[in-house]
C-alpha cells in the first residue's frame, strides 16, 4: 500500500467538499494555495462560472481531474428519456472538456425523483432495467469521446430518489453485461460513504479489479449520523477501516487518487484553507 504519510501528491478534492465557502474558480485558486494537485468539480458548479472559465481556472492552475460530478439520474418517462439520454451526453462533453479521466454516475432511483415530472413509480426492478439500458445506449458516445463511465454505488438510503444500484456487486453486473470484453470504458467509482458497511465488500473490490476500479472517495461515516445527506464525517472521524478498505482497493490494482468528497453543514461553515488544511492532514494520517 503507499505511503500517504509523508505528502498528499494523491489527495483529490470533490469540489462539493468546500460548496459552501466560494465558487469553482475561489476553490481553485484554494487548492492551488494549498498545493493539492487534483479536483473533481461538480456540474452545477461549473455551469455557474461557464465551462470556458472552469477549464482555463482548471489549466492555469495546474490541476488534474479526479473524475466529474455527475452523470446519471436515468430512469425516467419515455417521453423525458431523450431529455435524460442528451443531458447525459452534455455531461459527457463536459468531463472531456475539463479533462477528466471519467464521468461519475449517479443511476438514480424511481422516476418521479430522478426524472421529475415522471409518472410515479414503486418498481424498483423496472428502474434498475431503465438504468442498465440507458448506460448501454450512453457507452458508444462516451468511447468516441475517450470519457469512461463510472457508475457509483450509494448506500441503500438512497434507493428510492438518488441511486437504485447500491453495491459493487449491482454495479459489476451492470458493468459485466453492458460492457463485457472489460474495455476500460465503464467501471465504478468506490465511495467508502456508500459501500463500507456491505458484507461483500472486499469480494466486490477484487472482482472490480484495475480494470473497472476508475474512482476512490473517502470520507467517514458519523455515529450518530444527524442527516442523512448532509453529515459525512471528515476522515478519522467515524466508524469506517478507512486504511483497510484502501489497502483492498489498491491491492486490487488501483493506483489513483483519494479522491475526499463530504457533504456536511458542519464543514461548509468552516474557512476554505481550514478545511483543506485539515484534508490533507487527516489524508497523510488516516486514510
Amino acid at each position: 500500500m503507499r505511503d500517504f504519510s509523508r505528502d498528499h501528491r494523491w489527495l483529490s478534492i470533490n469540489t462539493a467538499t468546500v460548496r459552501a465557502q466560494g465558487d469553482l474558480l475561489a476553490i481553485v485558486d484554494a487548492c492551488a494555495r494549498a498545493e493539492i494537485g487534483a479536483i473533481s468539480p461538480w456540474r452545477d458548479q461549473v455551469e455557474a462560472v461557464g465551462l470556458d472559465k472552469a477549464v482555463r481556472a482548471v489549466r492555469d492552475a495546474g490541476l488534474k481531474l479526479s473524475g466529474y460530478c455527475r452523470g446519471g439520474m436515468f430512469p425516467s418517462d419515455t417521453d423525458r428519456r431523450q431529455e435524460m439520454i442528451d443531458d447525459n451526453r452534455r455531461a459527457i462533453d463536459e468531463a472531456t472538456a475539463l479533462g477528466a479521466p471519467c464521468l461519475v454516475l449517479v443511476v438514480g432511483g424511481l422516476p418521479q425523483f430522478s426524472r421529475p415530472g415522471s409518472a410515479a413509480s414503486k418498481d424498483i426492478g423496472a428502474a434498475r432495467a431503465l438504468v442498465e439500458d440507458a448506460i448501454g445506449e450512453l457507452l458508444g458516445y462516451a468511447r468516441r469521446a475517450g470519457m469512461p463511465l463510472a457508475i457509483e454505488p450509494l448506500h441503500p438510503m438512497y434507493a428510492a430518489d438518488r441511486a437504485c444500484v447500491n453495491t459493487i456487486a449491482q454495479a459489476l453486473d451492470i458493468c459485466d453485461s453492458t460492457d463485457p470484453g472489460c474495455s476500460g470504458d465503464l467501471g465504478i467509482a468506490c465511495d467508502v460513504y456508500h459501500v463500507w458497511w456491505d458484507p461483500a465488500l472486499f469480494a466486490g473490490i477484487k472482482r472490480a479489479g484495475r480494470e473497472r476500479l476508475l474512482a476512490y472517495h473517502v470520507c467517514d461515516w458519523l455515529v450518530p449520523t444527524r442527516d442523512l445527506l448532509l453529515d459525512r464525517g471528515m476522515m478519522g472521524d467515524g466508524v469506517i477501516d478507512l486504511k483497510s478498505i484502501r489497502a483492498a482497493v489498491e491491492a486490487a490494482g488501483y493506483g489513483g487518487y483519494s479522491e475526499v468528497e463530504i457533504f456536511s453543514q458542519d464543514w461548509w461553515s468552516r474557512p476554505i484553507d481550514d478545511v483543506l488544511q485539515t484534508c490533507i492532514a487527516r489524508h497523510r494520517s488516516c486514510v
